[in-house]
């Protein structure tokens, strides 16, 4: 008897509890994140409606139908300015309550949900800075108070931003005020066009970088991720985002791949809260596009292949990891074949102290790599080159010098791989002869450098003619400390020399400039040339920026990064450019 008044107590709750589930059924939305919620029109019935997805609309039969279908529905409310008005003319802030009971009930008859989502569409003036006129100071109240009540009454507001937000100082406060009671969607609309030129690559970048920036804008006023969205653009009418008119029908599909992926990535990586498609509906001509259905069935692809099989129907690159951020473990940036890791950023950051220029020096490196490559026996011959002149052939004392300045030998091997490809590379670059005043104001600049006339054999790349007026800006300091008259071997980068002292050393300033004429040349064409290949390096890199993939699209800055500013004893130059690690 116990047993039985147990399960027929238990029946009755059954019972009970039934309407109440059903009625909390329909205001279940999936838990992941992001979710992904598309503006739903009637001509789209067939697209939207199946389970997986969540269509925004608004009525009675239309949210019914689709949910009929397995879809999930939220209500969108597409007249805001009829609530609280617009920035020029706010509505009387004590209309707002009686609208909003209005609106919430017509809410939870539409959704069969007591608990509705309510888009508003849209935040008139978002971009507008402060200090706010008095019809907008009340515009912007009557929105907050409209969020506000909405919420009291078991909604959850999501407000649209048409423009990217003002978030100075005076106007913080109204967005995290406005962000404790909805969520913000920030609407990007990305005109196809631009994308499609730009292609996969540098199309996707683009397009995740506005959507971090913006985000980035609430992020700083300690608006939390789960709090934002983003909602992209599928309208046809020209001037506002969308197709703009981009052909054929392929390439728009492909452009809304690629809005889908980067959508998925940034919100993957920000951990925003949904993903929203807007432009679907057909109100006129312009809008009345055959194509917008393979635009559909492409987003909701790109996003779950389960829910539209694209690329049976429509003809597009369906390649789903073009212009995509798939580093695999462990790498930073990729370029072409070649790429850069973690642990070589991490090995170059404890010479230079700073991984971003770690990363910069890394990445200019390939990027040089593919115009000059300097050989193993090269970059050893170089090495003992330099343990011979500058650390005695002291080979312990060499790699003391690199443990100090934080260095692995194979990090100081790609250092004098640098420097070797530089120097190639510096040769190749034609620069046109100095001028005679540009020859007069260097030896006026450096008037108190050494120079002298030596005899050197063979004739070494700081004294190419074998004969005439050395510069210690160039030559080996040892050069200059020799007495008048004396011969000398001189171990130098280049090998043994033999230094024959022709005249005493004097400062640059007491040589007759017909005397200093041609080393002052040679001194003028190496600097040109050193300029030249800053200026072709960073160009170079520049180009090799529209190829490159980083995560989070973090790329590093582009130019010359010397490592021998670390490393002196490292630099393969002679005279008072070159550095020493004895000590």
């Amino acid at each position: 008897m116990k047993r039985l008044l147990l399960t027929l107590l238990a029946a009755g709750a059954t019972f009970a509890a039934a309407p109440a589930l059903a009625q909390a059924a329909p205001c279940v939305l999936p838990s992941e994140r992001p979710l992904w919620i598309d503006y739903g029109v009637p001509q789209f019935e067939k697209t939207f409606a199946k389970p997986g997805v969540i269509v925004a609309g608004s009525g009675i039969g239309y949210p019914a139908r689709m949910r009929a279908a397995g879809a999930k529905t939220i209500y969108w409310d597409m007249y805001l300015s009829s609530r609280v008005g617009t920035p020029s003319q706010p509505a009387d802030p004590a209309l707002l309550e009686a609208r909003a009971d209005r609106l919430f009930k017509f809410a939870v008859d539409s959704l069969e949900c007591d608990t509705p989502w309510i888009v508003m569409n849209e935040l008139f003036g978002a971009s507008l800075p402060t200090p706010w006129t008095p019809t907008i100071t009340r515009y912007r109240e009557n929105v907050l108070r409209w969020v506000r009540l909405l919420a009291a009454r078991g909604a959850k507001p999501i407000l649209l931003v048409s423009s990217e937000p003002f978030t100075g100082p005076d106007a913080a406060q109204w967005w995290r005020d406005v962000a404790q009671h909805a969520d913000i969607v920030l609407e990007k609309y990305f005109a196809a066009p631009g994308v499609h030129r730009a292609g996969p690559e540098l199309g996707s970048r683009r397009m995740r970088t506005s959507m971090r920036r913006s985000a980035s804008a609430l992020f700083s006023l300690h608006i939390p991720p789960s709090k934002i969205g983003f909602m992209l653009a599928f309208q046809t009418g020209r001037g506002i985002g969308g197709r703009e008119g981009l052909k054929p029908a392929s390439a728009w599909f492909e452009v809304a791949k690629l809005q889908a992926l980067a959508a998925k990535q940034v919100s993957r990586e920000l951990g925003t809260a949904h993903v929203w498609s807007w432009g679907w509906g057909v109100y006129n001509a312009a809008g009345n596009d055959p194509d917008k259905a393979g635009a559909a069935c492409v987003w909701l692809w790109a996003r779950d292949p389960a829910l539209c099989d694209a690329p049976a129907q429509f003809r597009f690159d369906a390649d789903r990891r073009a212009g995509q951020i798939d580093l695999g473990a462990g790498l930073r940036c990729t370029l072409g074949e070649q790429s850069v890791t973690r642990n070589a950023i991490a090995d170059l950051t404890r010479v230079t102290r700073d991984p971003e220029l770690a990363l910069s020096a890394l990445v200019g490196r390939i990027v040089e790599r593919r115009s000059f490559d300097a050989a193993t026996q090269a970059i050893l011959a170089a090495e003992r080159s330099i343990v011979a002149t500058r650390f005695g052939g002291r080979r312990g004392a060499y790699l003391a010098a690199l443990r100090r300045g934080g260095a692995t030998l194979a990090v100081a091997r790609a250092v004098i791989a640098d420097e070797l490809r530089r120097s190639a590379l510096r040769l190749r670059l034609r620069v046109p002869a100095a001028a005679v005043s540009q020859l007069e104001e260097f030896q006026e600049t450096y008037g108190t450098a050494l120079a002298r006339e030596v005899e050197v054999e063979p004739a070494p790349s700081w004294l190419p003619g074998g004969r005439g007026l050395a510069l210690e800006t160039q030559a080996p300091a040892r050069v200059f400390t020799l007495p008048t008259g004396a011969t000398a071997r001189i171990r130098t980068l280049e090998g043994l020399v033999r230094v024959r002292a022709l005249e005493d050393a004097v400062p640059l300033a007491a040589v007759p400039f017909a005397t200093a004429r041609p080393a002052l040349a040679r001194a003028l064409r190496e600097a040109a040339q050193e300029n030249a290949y800053r200026t072709w390096t960073t160009r170079a890199q520049n180009d090799a920026l529209d190829e490159i993939r980083c995560i989070r699209d973090r790329l590093p800055a582009v130019g010359a990064v010397e490592l021998t500013t670390f490393l002196p004893f490292l630099a393969l130059a002679e005279g008072s450019r070159a550095g020493t690690g004895a000590s």
